[in-house]
């Protein structure tokens, strides 16, 4: 298990697939708003002018010395849903990136988000 104690200190290390391929650098990570248990992990990516923010599951993820080895494909990861380096996920597309991975989607009762930055 994760916990999130250990997420501030992976900022900026690389994120690798089950490969060990480079998928990016770590960004953020994001909590389930009901266990406030880290899931999600924003990865950046693409060229130097055009960096963007990729999604991807950190259940099962192993933390190495100076890497983040995550349980997909870089391909897989790379065509998740994506924000702007500068911009916020909307709720509205938290459910999108569930679905990319084949994962269960659960917001709150009354719809509030299941993911929340830290």
């Amino acid at each position: 298990m994760i916990h999130a104690a250990d997420v501030r200190e992976w900022r900026n290390r690389d994120v690798v697939d089950t490969e060990s391929h480079k998928i990016g650098v770590l960004e953020a990570v994001y909590v389930d708003t009901t266990t406030d248990e880290p899931a999600m992990a924003t990865v950046r990516t693409g060229l130097p002018t055009r960096h963007r923010l990729v999604f991807v599951p950190i259940e099962n993820a192993i933390a190495g010395p100076d890497y983040l080895k995550v349980g997909y494909a870089r391909t897989l990861v790379k065509q998740a849903p994506s924000i702007g380096t500068d911009d916020i996920l909307p709720a509205e597309q938290e459910e999108a990136i569930f679905k990319h991975y084949g994962l269960p989607y659960e917001p709150g009762a009354a719809g509030e988000r299941q993911l929340a930055r830290r």
